[in-house]
C-alpha cells in the first residue's frame, strides 16, 4: 500500500459533510458529533497515521504538523480536569 502524500485532503462521505453542517448550525445530533469529531481526529488530522514520508523531508513535517492537531484534540479529550483546575498544566 502506497503511503498517501502528506497534502493529500482526506476522504470525506455525504454522512461526515451532513454532521459538520449540522454541527456549525448548532443543531447536530450526538452521534454526528462524535462522526465530526472521529473524522476530524483520524482523518483530517491523521493522529493514528505514521507522519513519517521516506521520500520526503518537508511532507514528513507537514504530516506531523496534521497529526499534532489530533494529538492536541485527543490530548483534551483525555485530560484530567480535576487536576487542571488545582493548577497542574500538565492534568
Amino acid at each position: 500500500m502506497k503511503t498517501p502524500q502528506a497534502f493529500t485532503p482526506p476522504d470525506y462521505d455525504v454522512a461526515d459533510v451532513e454532521a459538520f453542517q449540522a454541527l456549525a448550525r448548532g443543531d447536530c445530533p450526538s452521534h454526528l458529533q462524535q462522526r465530526a469529531l472521529r473524522w476530524v481526529i483520524e482523518a483530517a488530522a491523521g493522529t493514528y497515521d505514521l507522519s513519517y514520508r521516506p521520500t520526503s523531508d518537508r511532507d514528513t513535517c507537514f504530516a506531523e504538523g496534521r497529526r499534532f492537531v489530533g494529538l492536541q484534540i485527543v490530548k483534551m479529550l483525555k485530560i484530567d480536569k480535576q487536576k487542571l483546575k488545582k493548577g497542574d498544566d500538565n492534568g
